[in-house]
C-alpha cells in the first residue's frame, strides 16, 4: 500500500493565504476605470478608507509594501542623506537595498536595546548626534520605524514607546516613516484603534496581504502634498495600474477583517506553548509570529519539511507565522507531528 503524503501546514509567511468566496466574490463584481488616465473609483474608496482607519490626511494604493516603503523614502530623502531604521528592519534588510541604491539614503542601524525591534530613545538621540558639522558630514533627515517589527518575530512598539522616540526625532527635525505592514497586528494585540499607532508620523505604509487574504496591495499614507508627490514616484517604480479596482476590492474586503487577526495571534501562543512544551527554546509572540532558537536551522527545516510542515528562517532563528487559513486544528495537528516524528 503507498502511503499518502502528509497535507502540507505553511507557516511560511502569513502572505501565503488566498482569497475566499468572499473576496472573490467582490473582486469580480468591483467597478472599475483606468486609474492612470481617470480615477479608479474602487482605488479611490480604498484609499479613502485606508487613511481614515490609519488616522491619515491622505492614501496611496501600492502593489507592494516594498513599493510603498520606498515611495515613502523617496520622497523623504535627498541624495547621500543618513536615515535610521532599527536592526533587522524589513528596509534594510529585505529590500534589495532599494533605500540606498534608489531612494539616495545612506542607512544606519538603531540596536533593540528597549526591547524587541524598539530602541531607547536614549539610544535613538545618541544616533542622531549634533546637527553642527562640517559640510561634507552626513545630514540625518529621517527615522524609519517599524511595527510591528517582523524580524523581531512579530514585536509589538505601544503608543508610550512610540511617542518617546517621535518625540526626539522631532526635536532634532527629522521626519519619520513606520513601516507598518502588519500594523493591523500591532493594533489588534494591543487593543487600541490602528490610528493610536500613527501618531506624529509623517507617513505610514500597511499591507493588506499580511494575513487579511487579500492576494495583493498595500498602502502609502501621509498628507495630501505627500500623496501628490508619491503618486508621481509611483508611477516612475512602475505602480501606475489601470483597472486596479479588481485588486483594491479585495483590500477592502481585508481591510473589514482586521479584527479576525486575533485568532491568528492565539493560534500563534498555542503553537509557541506546545513547542516549549516539547523541549524547543520559543519566544512568546506578541503577535502571530513565533521564532524558535535551534542549533541547526537549515537541518531543523529540512525535518520539518519531512513533516509536511513548511516554516523559514529568520533572524538566525526558525519563523513560524500563523495566519487565517491555518486554524487551531492545524496547530495542534502540527504540533502532533513534531511530537510524532522527535520520537521517531
Amino acid at each position: 500500500m503507498t502511503l499518502q503524503p502528509l497535507p502540507l501546514l505553511d507557516f511560511r509567511s502569513d502572505t501565503v493565504t488566498r482569497p475566499d468566496e468572499t473576496m472573490r466574490r467582490a473582486m469580480a463584481a468591483a467597478e472599475v476605470a483606468d486609474n492612470v488616465i481617470d480615477v479608479d473609483p474602487t482605488i479611490a474608496e480604498l484609499e479613502v478608507s485606508a487613511a481614515k482607519v490609519l488616522g491619515m490626511p491622505a492614501a496611496l494604493w501600492t502593489p507592494s509594501g516594498t513599493m510603498a516603503n520606498l515611495i515613502a523614502l523617496s520622497v523623504h530623502l535627498d541624495r547621500g542623506d543618513r536615515f535610521l531604521a532599527t536592526r533587522g528592519a524589513h528596509v534594510l534588510n529585505n529590500e534589495l537595498g532599494s533605500a540606498a541604491w534608489l531612494a539616495g539614503g545612506m542607512p544606519d542601524i538603531l540596536e533593540h536595546d528597549a526591547g524587541p525591534g524598539r530602541p531607547t530613545p536614549d539610544t535613538l538621540a545618541a544616533a542622531i548626534g549634533s546637527a553642527a558639522g562640517p559640510y561634507y558630514a552626513l545630514r540625518t533627515t529621517l527615522l524609519c520605524l517599524e511595527n510591528t517589527h517582523n524580524a523581531a518575530g512579530g514585536a509589538v512598539t505601544p503608543p508610550h514607546e512610540h511617542a518617546q522616540l517621535l518625540a526626539v526625532a522631532k526635536d532634532a527635525g527629522l521626519k519619520v516613516h513606520l513601516d507598518g505592514a502588519r500594523i493591523w497586528h500591532a493594533a489588534v494585540a494591543l487593543g487600541v484603534p490602528v490610528a493610536a499607532l500613527t501618531v506624529g508620523v509623517d507617513t505610514v505604509s500597511a499591507c493588506f496581504s499580511k494575513g487579511l487574504g487579500a492576494p495583493v496591495g498595500s498602502v502609502v499614507a501621509g498628507s495630501a502634498a505627500f500623496v501628490e508627490q508619491a503618486r508621481r514616484t509611483r508611477q516612475m517604480l512602475g505602480g501606475g495600474v489601470r483597472q486596479g479596482g479588481v485588486l483594491a476590492a479585495a483590500c477592502l474586503v481585508a481591510l473589514d477583517r482586521v479584527n479576525d487577526l486575533a485568532d491568528s495571534h492565539e493560534n500563534a501562543r498555542r503553537l509557541a506553548d506546545g513547542l516549549v512544551e516539547h523541549g524547543w527554546e520559543a519566544a512568546t509572540p506578541d503577535t502571530n509570529i513565533v521564532l524558535v532558537r535551534v542549533p541547526d536551522v537549515p537541518s531543523t527545516l529540512d525535518w520539518l519539511g519531512s513533516l509536511g510542515i513548511q516554516a523559514l528562517p529568520m533572524a538566525g532563528k526558525v519563523r513560524f507565522v500563523t495566519h487565517r487559513d491555518l486554524s487551531a486544528t492545524d496547530i495542534e495537528e502540527t504540533l502532533g507531528r513534531i511530537k510524532t516524528g522527535a520520537r521517531a
